[in-house]
């Protein structure tokens, strides 16, 4: 099993990239992304690889490192998602926007990837909540705070507060994050008015 690829950039395909190791020309599938942030032909490589064997073929997959990877894995978890779905996806979002999107129930930006509806986004978003926290960038207490927000069991001020940064035309899950920030930063006797100050602070950030 080929866990790792150190070579030679050869040439590039539409979705693939040939690595020379030693004379060995590898076939290494990769995301839009990761083709983007690879070097120029003839120059050194490095791709942490996931290798899929069936009984007529084995393919290499390639990541810009075990983070990426590991992602392409969990998201293959997911019903429905393929390795195809899961290559879109992570061409469309890095890595750490990807876990802020899930742990803020972001089904919009996932939707963006060509090829994924709003019910694949959905099946991502709620089969991956309660692992995307430990990869994103966000603090637990605000994705904690997020999520009460999004099944209406916050006080009143800050679903008020929720309601009125979407009405002046932000999405639900940014408003969402924005006054859950505000709110641990005021306390839990802050009033709407103060957290809609403080979110939009948090956006303009």
């Amino acid at each position: 099993m080929i866990g790792k690829l150190r070579g030679i950039i050869d040439s590039y395909g539409e979705d693939f990239v040939i690595v020379d190791v030693q004379g060995v020309g590898y076939q290494v599938h990769c995301s839009t992304r990761t083709l983007q942030a690879l070097p120029a032909q003839g120059e050194a490589v490095s791709l942490s690889i996931e290798t899929h064997v069936r009984e007529d073929q084995i393919r290499l997959f390639g990541f810009a490192g075990d983070h990426e990877r590991e992602w392409f894995r969990l998201l293959q978890t997911v019903q429905g998602v393929g390795v195809k779905v899961a290559l879109a996806v992570l061409g469309t979002l890095k890595p750490s926007d990807l876990a802020n999107a899930i742990a803020l129930r972001d089904k919009a930006s996932i939707s963006k990837t060509p090829g994924v509806g709003a019910k694949v986004a959905e099946r991502i978003v709620t089969e991956l909540k309660d692992k995307a926290p430990a990869f994103a960038d966000l603090d637990p207490a605000v994705v904690r705070l997020s999520g009460a927000v999004d099944e209406h069991r916050a006080p009143k001020p800050v679903l008020d507060a929720v309601s009125a940064l979407v009405n002046l035309g932000y999405g639900q899950p940014q408003a969402a994050a924005a006054i859950a920030a505000a709110s641990r930063n005021a306390g839990d006797k802050a009033e709407t008015a103060q957290l809609i100050r403080l979110g939009l602070k948090e956006l303009a950030k």
